[in-house]
């Protein structure tokens, strides 16, 4: 019973994430939007911007999102779309 219980509380801490399937981004190169496009969107979205880098074909973003929370999210460089968001 107390594995159950020990699995049950490691699920409730796993991070939450846009799509899990999707780790990692494919667009070509040329098709890629400025970083500072996404970061400009994501400011008027009301997100503090700490660092943009990219990471396996995607933008990574480390900032505090509009409600206060630090996040790591990754964005496909074409279309801005989440591929993937972990909140602490």
């Amino acid at each position: 019973m107390s594995l159950l219980a020990g699995a049950t509380i490691a699920l409730q801490s796993t991070p939450a994430y846009a799509d899990d399937d999707k780790e990692t981004c494919d667009a070509p190169a040329d098709k890629w939007l400025p970083k500072q496009d996404l970061e400009a969107k994501l400011k008027a979205d009301g997100w503090t911007i700490k660092n943009i880098k990219v990471e396996d074909g995607c933008y990574e973003v480390y900032a505090i999102d509009k409600d206060g929370k630090r996040v790591e999210a990754y964005f496909d460089p074409e279309t801005f779309e989440a591929v993937k968001t972990k909140e602490d």
